[in-house]
């Protein structure tokens, strides 16, 4: 899991950021820190401001989910699978899952406050950078 997590890091420090994480154009939310994120994708809050936030994730062992969790979230797939059983206990679920980045921007352009990555050649007008990674 090192090596992926380091791999992605050479990945991006040779050719800058790969990811970008996103919200609708239409929702008024200022571009967030590493820790907010975090936070928002570990459902430890669920707003910024009066916005709603729904975080979306990719299914399975996806390349960019796992540069995600690795460089943002800063948890392997193991350390972040017993976070999760932890938290199912208090009835907290992780966040909604989609098949592919194409659906995660439909989904972030379609409904309000949905929060997801994608790999920055798929940003455009219709979507908002809250951070690059």
């Amino acid at each position: 899991m090192r090596v992926v997590f380091l791999f992605f890091l050479m990945l991006s420090t040779l050719f800058g950021a790969q990811y970008a994480i996103v919200v609708s154009k239409k929702v008024s939310v200022p571009p967030l820190s590493v820790e907010q994120i975090r936070d928002i994708y570990l459902q430890k809050r669920h707003s910024i401001g009066n916005q709603k936030i729904i975080p979306l994730n990719l299914i399975g062992q996806n390349p960019s989910r796992i540069a995600f969790e690795n460089s943002v979230i800063g948890m392997g797939r193991d350390r972040l699978n017993a976070y999760w059983v932890k938290q199912h206990f208090q009835g907290i679920s992780p966040p909604i899952t989609q098949p592919s980045h194409e659906s995660i921007k439909a989904f972030v352009q379609n409904v309000e406050g949905a929060v997801g990555y994608l790999p920055s050649s798929m940003v455009d007008e219709s979507v908002k950078v809250l951070y690059e990674f």
